[in-house]
């Protein structure tokens, strides 16, 4: 049974393949993922596309609603990688995080293209 679907945009290329290794380290697959560029994202109608172009959205197996860093650690967490992602979500870091998350999210084609060499992905392949 699915515990988390997230929806992300599967045109950022840092994004894609933070949730190819989600999907790598998911072995119960307890997380399903959905671009929000594709048909499967129109069975979600409760989920505003530019609402989850702007920040990552999840819901959890109950219907609640996650979003940004608190859907990156519940993600990991799912996987049994949570203690990563956790200190950013201790109350002395967390204002910070959430911050520091939404200039990412902002910016992340930019910084796609710095870490990767890439701005966009167009199906499978990222592209400059």
């Amino acid at each position: 049974m699915t515990s988390l679907t997230i929806f992300y945009d599967g045109t950022c290329p840092l994004c894609a393949k933070e949730m190819a290794a989600l999907a790598k380290h998911d072995t119960e697959n307890k997380i399903q993922t959905i671009d929000i560029y594709s048909e499967a994202f129109s069975d979600y109608p409760q989920i505003e596309a530019d609402a989850a172009n702007t920040i990552l959205h999840a819901l959890d197996e109950n219907g609640k609603l996650l979003l940004g860093l608190d859907v990156t650690y519940q993600a990991w967490r799912l996987v049994g990688k949570g203690w990563l992602y956790a200190p950013l979500r201790w109350a002395i870091f967390k204002p910070v995080a959430d911050w520091c998350y939404l200039r990412f999210a902002k910016n992340r084609y930019k910084v796609s293209f710095w870490l990767t060499g890439k701005s966009r992905c167009d199906g499978n392949s990222c592209t400059k």
